[in-house]
């Protein structure tokens, strides 16, 4: 049993190594761009129902929560199906490692958000553009197992993150567009992205 126990082990192993080293073609251009059209919805939804987002921050942030649920959702479905079809028996090694790279992000701002929001409830204005900058650590955390340019997304997400932050600190209020604008031009830069790359020479060996 041990034999055993060790041999599945080193399997395992490999299998994560080898995962590892794969290019990952979990993400789909078509799903992103998707995610980018929830965004804009979104704040346009919101620019019509909230008269004042900052006075009702609980249906400001509401709102994007469904939006990122919804993303989530639409990406976890297609990253399934596209991995069962690009990289069969390591699909789900290759996904567990894709959710893993971007995990500590996400939860990151889960729990900022909780935090600011029961013991900080005045900060609240600089949460989108934390946001933000959290997307961009998880994006960058992603480029080695996807085309190297997303980096490009990754670094307009850190840079609008801190436009956001330095545009919010004039007035200290909440806007669905610092939120929906930043998303929808990050996730069609995403999308291009993942369009455009053309095989291995734009991935990390």
């Amino acid at each position: 049993m041990r034999d055993l126990d060790k041999a599945l082990a080193d399997i395992v192993a490999i299998r994560s190594q080898i995962a590892a080293g794969t290019a990952f073609r979990g993400y789909g251009p078509a799903t992103m761009a998707a995610t980018g059209a929830v965004a804009l919805i979104t704040a346009i939804l919101q620019f019509w129902l909230l008269g004042d987002p900052t006075g009702e921050p609980l249906g400001f942030f509401f709102g994007w929560f469904v939006a990122a649920v919804l993303s989530v959702l639409v990406i976890g479905i297609e990253m399934r199906a596209r991995s069962r079809r690009h990289h069969s028996g390591l699909a789900d090694a290759m996904i567990h490692q894709a959710v893993e790279q971007f995990l500590p992000a996400g939860v990151a701002g889960v729990l900022l958000a909780v935090v600011m929001w029961k013991f900080a409830s005045e900060t609240l204005w600089l949460l989108p553009g934390l946001w933000q900058i959290l997307v961009s650590l998880g994006i960058f955390a992603s480029v080695r197992s996807l085309p190297r340019t997303v980096a490009l997304a990754g670094a307009w997400y850190f840079v609008s993150g801190f436009a956001v932050v330095v545009l919010a600190s004039q007035t200290h209020t909440l806007s669905p567009w610092t939120m929906g604008l930043p998303f929808v031009i990050g996730q069609s830069v995403m999308a291009g992205i993942l369009y455009f790359a053309s095989g291995d020479h734009d991935v990390e060996d």
